[in-house]
């Protein structure tokens, strides 16, 4: 997807999230909305990369709202939390939906591939084993190209 495609589909998102949430009748705040805008603008940000995005312009503002701010997302659906056991979690609110995932172990990039089969794929666990898919995670690791090029690792 081109950069430019990227910045329309994530003013979008942000325009969506803020309708939900004031529809949800909650308050769309400055701060709110320089998180937000942070957290569309990065690629999978942490909260701390949100909050050092934002402390700039919002000085006064604490880690914490960044955090109460994110949990009310996740709770309305309007965000992924991406765990990674010891490390810090990721967010991704431009598909807050369960979806592929390609992390770098090197450098911490994370892409989103379009992998338009996973919903017949995971009908067909479904369908062979029974289960009722509610959610899954599917996340590949590897060397991103930048990090491949700089040799092995």
């Amino acid at each position: 997807m081109t950069a430019a495609k990227l910045k329309q589909q994530a003013h979008a998102r942000l325009e969506q999230i803020a309708g939900r949430l004031k529809k949800g009748g909650h308050r769309m705040t400055p701060q709110r909305m320089a998180i937000l805008k942070a957290i569309l603008d990065g690629e999978h940000p942490s909260a701390e990369d949100v909050f050092k995005s934002v402390a700039m312009q919002f000085p006064s503002m604490s880690l914490a709202t960044v955090y109460k701010t994110l949990a009310l997302l996740k709770k309305e659906g309007q965000v992924l939390e991406l765990g990674f056991g010891g490390q810090e979690s990721r967010f991704d609110a431009l598909i807050p939906k369960p979806h592929p995932h390609l992390i770098c172990t090197r450098c911490g990039e994370i892409v989103d591939p379009n992998f338009m089969d996973l919903e017949r794929a995971i009908q067909a666990m479904a369908d062979q084993t029974g289960f009722r898919v509610d959610t899954h995670r599917l996340d590949f690791f590897g060397l991103c190209p930048k990090c491949r090029a700089q040799g092995t690792a």
